[in-house]
């Protein structure tokens, strides 16, 4: 779910978007990296550019679909966590690293456990209203609500639990906000707005203004929802604000979801997490008196306080769990000089596996763009590393983890125990389902003017005939929803970025057409496959360009930085004291 190629179908980069890109790089708040090129990577060992070349056409297009038709097939069923269709895929990353000679990351194994409570609704339940004027509304299971809960047991449920809305469902002192000040929500059932009170704040005023920040996020927002002593949380989702639209939340809501595995059954948790559409919850605060606009502007205002509701909620959700291991897969090229740190590239393996579908439907998400791609590029990669006549000064890290799809669990267990210690981990790029549109004049950095990361991109996408571009719905909180996020919270910094929306050879829109069909069509869907407009020329491009990187990176003394004012820059300092 945690993708940027969402985002194309709302916000489309028009070539005055790229101007103004142009425009932005020089402002970018970075503290400016020392500039890269073919035959000094940036300090330490020069290479030589016919070497590092040679080594880049390991990456091809041959070799790609390769992989990528192995992974996204029939036969590997969706990869999900945990799944006979997910241990394939494990075992195959596990033989082609070995193949490549690349040593495993964790001890004598490629695999690094990711313990995981798997855990299923066995029935459709409902959000059952029942209102002071005596009437009852039930919103149907994933027509216009969805419920579900990270608590393992037989069974879960709210009833006649009170109603608050709480607005974004925000606690920040450093913004002197709080959505639940003066309310005791103990057996209560938040009410939240997706995304932060910055996504409507006109004059950006509030928050970091469009670009949202962690408390945008769902992930956050049930588990404050849950440090209040709420017993559940309905969060009302919004296509613009969220980023996506209803389809993504029912169908990824829906069937075997996994948490990290806890001891007391994450007992900690909500009762019930729920979502419920725009006109649902329209129609909900009609039946308390209060109007839905007149409520979400008062909600982005500064001081705003919860409001109780007169009516009542109720669903019980009928449960099965079930403790398992899935894995990431890790594998390094150790390095010449100083093995001890390390440059990592990430990308996920998982998708959603096998779902439930009308008879005759095609039931299986492979998951192809989101994310074979990417799992086939970190493979490609590695092949161009282990062409190097000489190992890099620094080791390289491949790391592909699991159950990305049901809250970056991986790379969270990763960034809690990673083979190679995080103030020991230099810097990072991470993949996550590459553009199948063709070669671009343009590539998106999601997270703009974050580290001094851009400034090593932007050095070899000059070279390649192309410009940085700001990500153009920074509001969607792009940044906080792939992997690279949990590193980042650790003080590493990292780049994530594509290819944009300038196709070359295309005419004007084709780039968007592209991106809107795959949102509305391909996006967790079951169609997500190779599909007839397939080209692979941006993704070439964007191998390429994260292979420069790494190779510049992982053969210097350079540490590179997070800019001024990013909310990881003191976590890396700290680090490193």
């Amino acid at each position: 779910m945690n993708n940027l190629t969402q985002w194309r179908s709302i916000a489309l980069v028009t070539s005055m978007l790229v101007l103004q890109a142009c425009e932005q790089q020089e402002k970018a708040p970075t503290d400016k990296a020392p500039a890269i090129n073919q035959d000094t990577p940036v300090s330490g060992t020069p290479i030589n550019a016919s070497t590092i070349d040679n080594a880049a056409k390991e990456i091809d297009e041959v070799g790609f679909m390769r992989h990528l038709n192995i992974i996204a097939s029939d036969e590997f069923e969706g990869r999900a966590p945990a799944t006979a269709g997910g241990e394939k895929t494990v075992s195959y990353l596990e033989t082609e690293f070995a193949k490549l000679g690349l040593k495993p990351a964790f001890g004598e194994s490629y695999r690094q456990a990711v313990p995981l409570m798997e855990l299923n609704i066995s029935n459709e339940p409902p959000l059952l209203f029942s209102h002071q004027d005596g009437s009852n509304d039930s919103l149907a299971y994933k027509e216009n609500s969805v419920a579900f809960t990270s608590r393992s047991g037989k069974s879960s449920e709210i009833k006649d639990s009170e109603l608050v809305f709480v607005g974004y469902g925000v606690v920040a002192p450093e913004y002197d906000w709080n959505d639940y000040d003066g309310i005791d929500m103990a057996g209560k059932t938040a009410v939240i707005l997706v995304n932060d009170p910055g996504f409507r704040s006109p004059a950006g005023e509030l928050f970091k203004g469009n670009t949202m920040t962690y408390y945008g996020r769902w992930t956050y927002k049930y588990e404050e929802a849950a440090r209040q002593g709420a017993a559940g949380a309905i969060i009302v989702h919004e296509d613009k604000a969220a980023g996506y639209p209803w389809e993504v939340v029912s169908g990824s809501w829906s069937g075997p979801q996994y948490t990290l595995f806890a001891a007391d059954g994450n007992v900690g948790n909500l009762s019930v997490e729920s979502w419920i559409t725009k006109p649902a919850a329209q129609a909900l605060f009609t039946k308390n008196g209060l109007d839905y606009s007149e409520m979400v502007t008062k909600a982005g205002q500064q001081g705003f306080k919860p409001v109780s509701m007169t009516s009542k909620v109720s669903s019980r959700l009928e449960t099965t769990s079930r403790k398992s291991d899935s894995y990431n897969v890790g594998a390094y090229i150790e390095g010449s000089v100083r093995p001890d740190e390390a440059f990592i590239y990430t990308a996920h393996w998982d998708h959603l596996g096998v779902k439930s579908v009308a008879a005759g439907e095609d039931a299986i998400f492979n998951g192809a763009q989101d994310n074979a791609t990417g799992t086939a590029g970190l493979l490609e990669m590695a092949q161009a590393f282990k062409a190097l006549p000489n190992a890099p000064e620094r080791s390289v890290m491949f790391l592909v983890v699991t159950a990305e799809e049901s809250g970056l669990l991986g790379s969270k267990q990763y960034a809690e125990d990673p083979a190679f210690p995080m103030n020991k981990t230099v810097a990072g790029i991470n993949i996550d389902a590459m553009s199948t549109a063709g070669a671009t004049d343009d590539i998106v950095v999601v997270g703009y003017g974050n580290s001094q990361m851009d400034d090593y991109l932007k050095t070899v996408s000059t070279e390649q005939g192309r410009v940085l571009v700001q990500e153009p719905s920074p509001e969607k909180g792009y940044f906080y929803r792939s992997d690279h996020f949990n590193l980042a919270k650790k003080g590493v910094p990292m780049l994530y970025a594509e290819s944009g929306m300038t196709v070359r050879g295309k005419p004007e829109g084709y780039g968007e057409a592209q991106a809107e069909l795959y949102l509305a069509e391909r996006y967790h869907k079951a169609a997500d496959e190779v599909h007839p407009e397939w080209d692979n020329g941006g993704i070439m491009q964007d191998l390429y360009a994260h292979f420069r990187i790494g190779i510049a990176i992982s053969n210097s003394n350079d540490w590179p930085k997070w800019s001024t004012g990013s909310e990881f820059k003191a976590i890396r300092e700290a680090s490193q004291q």
